[in-house]
């Protein structure tokens, strides 16, 4: 395994209100290598105001800390009002901070859960649209140096992501890749190695979340737990990373919250078309060993109310666990 900078993703901070600057402090305090920035904390006018971002690329630089930005978005689609979205302007802001910052990295998430909603139109409509608009933008990220990183979210599953580039006619880190979020993929029924290996070329970012998955009457949920408690197979996952040629951050997020997956609505389960039974087989291995951390009380469900009370404990827990399986599989 090739060696990795361990950092953390912002939003794992967000309820301490730090500002970017106090951001980039903790992590140097609690030995982190860098920030990905889903959010600043800051009005949209300040945070792409040319000095500021000046001044936090500086910063990083004299201190050797990797960054990473965020404010990106993909589907061209306000799903509030259910009408179209413009997402270009959008994109070209995030773009040219990232490149003010020079960093090469933006990640987008435009936070659906469609599959989650009987109504919702289904995914190869949004793959269209979405693709029409992201070929539209190809030359403005090319043009400024970035690739924008979708994250594996609770949107689309890694199938229809490499549909998606197909559709762009797009290339490996082109100008679109993969933000790779290793919990997420437990949401989206797919098993996170094996997630990996599928959309291993795309992969330009990380979010490390660990997690577990539980079998109920309603189906499966998923939830966050503590970095490296969880049955998330890093190593492996490591393993796979390194085999890539361009760098790749390991930036840790982690939150409360659980997620419901009722797989036993067959309207739903339907929605997963690429889900083998080799694959939801692997699921249910991970459910019987969530099942028995549960049991011994490694694991428990966390409260999104009660994140703030916990997130510096456990994303200093996260910066150790990861460097530690990083050091000893190099």
């Amino acid at each position: 395994m090739k060696p990795f900078k361990v950092g953390i993703d912002s939003y794992g901070l967000k309820p301490l209100q730090f500002s970017p600057f106090e951001v980039l402090d903790w992590v140097l305090i609690n030995n982190g290598d860098g920030v990905q920035f889903s959010e600043v904390n800051l009005s949209p006018e300040q945070a792409a105001d040319k000095t500021f971002l000046k001044e936090l690329s500086q910063y990083a630089s004299e201190n050797k800390l990797y960054l990473e930005w965020g404010g990106g978005e993909h589907i061209p689609l306000d799903f509030e009002k259910g009408v179209p979205k413009d997402i270009v302007l959008i994109n070209r802001k995030a773009a040219e901070q990232a490149n003010l910052l020079g960093v090469s990295i933006v990640r987008s998430c435009s936070g659906g859960l469609m599959r989650w909603q009987k109504d919702s139109l289904p995914a190869e409509d949004f793959l269209r649209m979405m693709a029409k608009s992201l070929k539209e933008q190809r030359q403005m990220f090319q043009d400024l140096r970035v690739v924008l990183a979708i994250e594996t979210h609770f949107e689309f599953t890694t199938f229809e992501l490499l549909r998606l580039f197909e559709m762009c006619g797009a290339e490996p880190t082109e100008y679109l890749g993969i933000c790779l979020d290793t919990m997420n993929l437990l949401t989206m029924l797919e098993d996170p190695v094996r997630a990996t290996q599928r959309i291993l070329p795309w992969v330009v970012s990380t979010h490390i979340k660990d997690g577990a998955l539980l079998l109920t009457e309603t189906g499966f949920v998923s939830f966050p737990v503590e970095t490296g408690k969880g049955v998330v197979n890093f190593k492996e996952i490591f393993e796979l990373l390194s085999s890539l040629e361009h760098e790749i951050t390991l930036s840790i997020e982690d939150h409360g919250g659980e997620f419901q997956i009722p797989i036993f609505d067959a309207a739903f389960l339907e929605k997963f078309p690429g889900l083998s039974v080799a694959e939801l087989g692997d699921l249910l291995e991970l459910s019987v060993k969530s099942q028995k951390l549960l049991d011994e009380g490694k694991i428990s469900v966390l409260e999104r109310s009660r994140w703030p009370e916990h997130c510096e404990s456990r994303m200093k827990a996260g910066i150790q666990h990861i460097k530690k399986i990083v050091r000893e599989n190099r």
